[in-house]
């Protein structure tokens, strides 16, 4: 003690003040937080990752948001709160979430848990990396081309280029800001005065984010021609031609097609070789969202649902969906490897990208983003891979789609529950049609209480915590369910208990 006070007072003796603030040494105190580190992990691992797989355990512990503002005490004050206050609004947080590594989470296009992943993102979080610069972030730049060059050997292109970023709007955004750059070069520098009227083609069951993007960018929604679709949801090429015919027709000019492997509800992929036929004939800009569907590019025995996508121009694919790497981990793959990424977003930034540094600055990628500080994604996936080898991630996807398909064999043996349509991805979509309404006949009535049944479940299930699965109305479909297969740690057990437990929270419809 005598010690402390003694180097408190020569401190207080040697102190530098600045503006009446005291410069002498830092101000954190490491070992306090160290502590905390320590204690908050052990929390972590208790509550998060112990409790994975425990299908005891409640996918959501449901409260109204007036409720969990209450409990949780949201408010921030003066002064600091206490580390023991801290570790229990840490505890609160963790058990008012929603597990998504829950076997029985089917509400999204993710699910479950890698740990080798999960790895991967406690390093980089204490590392707290951006990855533009070779000189900042030489390992996950090193990292990032690796793996970009292993899913460009995938899509089947010879050679490429590519960026991580945030999620597979933000690579569509990037597919159509690029295909246009393609088009018109000047618009970099002289902007949207001038142009044509430029016009993109998509499917009707495309994600949201080509409305959006079209948006964004200055094209304008009015100018997304959406093309018809078949009944399992795919693009119909023949209509693609009409629809690019009367464009030119019209005086517009044309510049990208964007086709969907994977769609978001029925999980429909579309034929990617006639709509590259198409688009060779028209000079067009072939975009694949395939941020879903591209996993399957993994397993040799479904990679057959992508065929001609190495004819694409460029491609969204995100590992963080099927392949478990961890939301967010989304990759824009270009065919193109002359530096037309580069020349379309970079700014030369003089204080980052300096070009007489003392190693190759061929490293320093981060002018082909849109992003300054951007996350080193690619880590994850790649220790993943690394982990589990190609084989063990075709695993994942063969086991993900037959559970898919046992589902669906189930779902024809019991009585009221109808499929929409026979899956050829993870989506299962389905009605659950109450013992009620079963003999009554079809016609409005039936559709319109049939509609308001999916919801009903829905909160039971979430306030029961039981699972979570995703429910909407679709093209002129009443709301049905829709069960996505991803997680390694769903087994057949877990879809027999989906069945039935739709049947148990459903049976005084």
């Amino acid at each position: 003690v005598g010690n402390c006070k003694q180097e408190m007072l020569q401190k207080k003796k040697n102190a530098v003040l600045v503006d009446g603030v005291v410069l002498n040494g830092p101000i954190m105190d490491s070992k306090a937080g160290e502590k905390f580190v320590e204690e908050a992990c052990k929390i972590i691992m208790e509550e998060v990752i112990q409790k994975a797989d425990d299908v005891t355990e409640k996918v959501c512990e449901w409260r109204a948001p007036e409720t969990l503002k209450q409990i949780l005490d949201l408010e921030m004050r003066d002064t600091g709160e206490s580390h023991q206050k801290l570790l229990q609004l840490c505890r609160d947080v963790i058990q008012y979430s929603v597990k998504t590594s829950h076997p029985r989470f089917f509400n999204q296009l993710y699910a479950g848990i890698d740990y080798y992943s999960l790895v991967a993102r406690f390093i980089t979080e204490a590392l707290n990396p951006s990855v533009y610069t070779y000189e900042v972030s030489p390992v996950f730049l090193l990292v990032e081309e690796a793996v970009i060059k292993k899913m460009i050997e995938f899509i089947g292109w010879e050679e490429g280029d590519g960026i991580f970023n945030p999620g597979g709007s933000v690579s569509n955004m990037y597919a159509m800001n690029l295909a246009r750059y393609r088009f018109c070069p000047e618009i970099k520098e002289k902007g949207l005065s001038g142009l044509p009227r430029l016009v993109l083609f998509t499917s009707e069951e495309c994600h949201y984010s080509m409305k959006k993007a079209a948006s964004f960018l200055g094209i304008g929604t009015e100018n997304v021609y959406f093309i018809r679709t078949d009944e399992r949801g795919k693009m119909i090429p023949e209509e693609l031609e009409k629809q690019v015919q009367r464009a030119r027709k019209e005086g517009s000019a044309p510049f990208l097609v964007c086709a969907t492997a994977g769609t978001t509800v029925l999980g429909a992929f579309d034929p990617l070789d006639k709509i590259a036929d198409i688009c060779e004939k028209h000079g067009l800009w072939l975009h694949v969202d395939a941020s879903w569907g591209g996993s399957a590019l993994i397993s040799r025995k479904h990679c057959r649902l992508l065929h001609g996508i190495h004819r694409a121009d460029s491609v969204a694919w995100n590992p963080h969906k099927m392949l478990l790497a961890g939301i967010q981990c989304c990759a824009l793959l270009v065919k193109d490897n002359s530096g037309l990424l580069k020349d379309c977003y970079s700014a030369k930034a003089a204080y980052l990208f300096q070009q007489d540094k003392f190693y190759d600055v061929s490293y320093d990628t981060g002018d082909k983003s849109i992003q300054c500080s951007r996350r080193p994604d690619a880590f994850k996936f790649w220790l993943m891979w690394k982990a589990l080898g190609t084989t063990g991630l075709e695993e994942r996807v063969n086991r993900a789609l037959a559970l898919a398909r046992y589902l669906v064999e189930e779902i024809k043996k019991r009585d009221g529950f109808q499929l929409l349509l026979e899956p050829e991805y993870a989506n299962v979509c389905f009605w659950y049609i109450p013992p009620s309404l079963r003999k009554m006949e079809d016609g409005p009535e039936f559709w319109q209480k049939l509609h308001q049944v999916a919801p009903i479940i829905k909160e039971r299930m979430m306030k029961k915590g039981s699972m979570m699965l995703g429910y909407q109305p679709h093209r002129g479909k009443v709301n049905f369910f829709r069960q996505v297969v991803i997680s390694p740690q769903v087994s057949r057990e877990d879809m027999d208990f989906l069945l039935d437990e739709i049947e148990l929270l459903a049976k005084d419809l």
